[in-house]
């Protein structure tokens, strides 16, 4: 099994294919499919959206594309005219920036390595998005014992803890893998440039303790290959067969 799709409405399917295509390297997959080639979740655009706006009430937060250079990434995207927040290295987590795509959802650009930690030679500025991969779906959660619970059920195993108490909440990472960190305390910092370099994506949950989180109705669903048939998640979020 794997996180395969990302079921989101949007105003506009072909303007948001444009540009997840053109500004963020994606490629087109036919049946309102879009993504890199790969492991990893795919976008799938659905219309009959345009309401959207990103809020810290909601349950769904973001994706997340890692890479391998962040700067040669901001650099393309703002010569592209695209807005994007300033790289920075955000606590020990990850050497990160921002954006959002024409509808508002929130796009997260989070390199493998740290900052500093970086080889000179590493990526491609003329290409920056070539060995990219949507590396999280993220989501909010007030009950993280039950959101881990109902994953770890569908096969997810739980691969990195982070402690991010100075803005109120902690993160989980699961995926669908056979793999183990390098190290066994899952709350190690040395586990997490392994994990941004991982080629499948990661389900997050960013968990704020007993918080409850609305709906967002532009979110279609979670898509999961393997998966025999519909379900939703302990808040509601439909899960799709892929």
């Amino acid at each position: 099994m794997r996180l395969s799709g990302l079921h989101l409405r949007c105003a506009d399917p072909a303007a948001q294919a444009a540009f997840y295509t053109d500004a963020l390297g994606m490629q087109k997959l036919g049946g309102g499919r879009i993504g890199y080639v790969g492991q990893d979740a795919d976008l799938v655009l659905h219309p009959g959206g345009g309401g959207y706006a990103h809020d810290p009430a909601q349950r769904y937060w973001k994706i997340g594309i890692t890479l391998p250079n962040l700067d040669h990434a901001v650099r393309a995207l703002r010569d592209n005219g695209v807005v994007v927040s300033d790289p920075k290295q955000f606590l020990d987590i990850g050497y990160m920036a921002h954006l959002s795509d024409p509808d508002g959802f929130v796009i997260e650009l989070l390199q493998w390595d740290f900052e500093g930690n970086r080889a000179s030679d590493t990526g491609d500025a003329d290409a920056p998005f070539a060995e990219a991969r949507i590396g999280q779906i993220t989501l909010r959660s007030g009950d993280i014992q039950g959101d881990t619970a109902y994953w770890k059920e569908q096969g997810m195993k739980l691969l990195s803890l982070q402690d991010v108490s100075a803005y109120g909440f902690d993160l989980h990472f699961l995926a669908f893998t056979d793999e183990q960190p390098p190290l066994p305390d899952l709350w190690a910092a040395g586990n997490r440039e392994w994990l941004w370099r991982r080629p499948y994506t990661l389900l997050e949950f960013q968990h704020v303790e007993k918080a409850a989180f609305a709906p967002v109705p532009d979110l279609l669903g979670i898509e999961v290959s393997g998966l025999d048939s519909a379900a939703t998640d302990p808040s509601g979020v439909p899960i799709l067969p892929g």
